[in-house]
């Protein structure tokens, strides 16, 4: 089963791309073609989007669903028009909570991803630039990390460390095990004095061959004797340091990030 979905918003359309997609994915069998039509803050911007809609229903001769976060009312009884399965993202929510807190509602265009805390969005640049300064052990000094990722090479460090830094503002470093260190069996000094930081990183072999593959292909790098023996040799070293460990093999940076926040106790709230 194929359907359009559109993901419609006044704002980045992050929102309701976020909801739909996770609702989506509890649908198995159904092949969802989407688009995202950001930043409809007008009639006449929503009038073209329904038109739009509507032309996919009448190409496909199946009724379009969209996904929507606009939250002036008249916009969305526009987008209604296109004959679309309309699911508003707000609507369940906003009678139940102004009958709570006793008060109506203010929209806000743009308000869960504009630019309305300074210090939060210096806070997750200084972490996002953390985290490139202190990729694949460039700097050896994390006596400001508070999380410092451990694993071989492509096990997935750099994106949950940049993942971490621009949604958490946490600031991430990484240390990638070279095989000196796997031969010794012993995590470098530096990162001994930060025990209490390190979260481990490991990964199946044969999706590591085929991840060093893509970058370095033909290289002893990226055969599979060499990454079998690299992902055994640290998950050794790891287990024996005590260091909590976690497979990327199928697990989405989104939940990478989130386990090693709750293992090392790190409360934060996403951006």
């Amino acid at each position: 089963m194929r359907r359009t979905v559109f993901y419609i918003s006044d704002g980045t359309g992050i929102t309701a791309e976020t909801i739909g997609h996770s609702v989506l994915t509890q649908f198995e069998g159904v092949d969802a073609d989407t688009v995202r039509i950001p930043f409809v803050d007008s009639l006449d911007k929503a009038t073209v989007a329904a038109e739009r809609v509507r032309m996919e229903g009448e190409r496909t001769g199946v009724r379009p669903i969209v996904v929507n976060t606009v939250v002036e009312p008249a916009l969305s009884a526009v987008l209604a028009t296109s004959g679309a399965l309309m699911l508003d993202v707000f609507a369940p929510f906003i009678a139940p909570l102004e009958a709570e807190l006793g008060t109506k509602r203010q929209p806000r265009v743009g308000k869960a991803h504009g630019l309305t805390n300074f210090a939060e969005y210096e806070a997750r640049i200084n972490a996002t630039n953390y985290a490139m300064s202190h990729d694949d052990g460039v700097d050896v000094n994390y006596a400001d990390a508070e999380v410092i990722l451990v694993g071989v090479s492509r096990s997935g460090k750099t994106p949950t460390c940049l993942y971490l830094a621009l949604h958490f503002g946490v600031r991430a470093g990484n240390y990638p095990l070279t095989p000196d260190d796997l031969e010794r069996q012993e995590i470098p000094p530096n990162l001994k004095l930060h025990r209490r930081k390190l979260f481990g990183l490991t990964i199946d072999p044969v999706r590591l061959t085929q991840v060093r593959e893509a970058r370095r292909p033909g290289s002893r790098y990226a055969k599979l004797d060499q990454c079998r023996w690299e992902v055994a040799e640290a998950e050794r070293l790891l287990k024996r340091e005590g260091i909590s460990t976690l497979s990327t093999t199928h697990t989405s940076i989104e939940e990478i990030a989130s386990k090693v926040l709750a293992s090392l106790g790190l409360e934060r709230h996403l951006f």
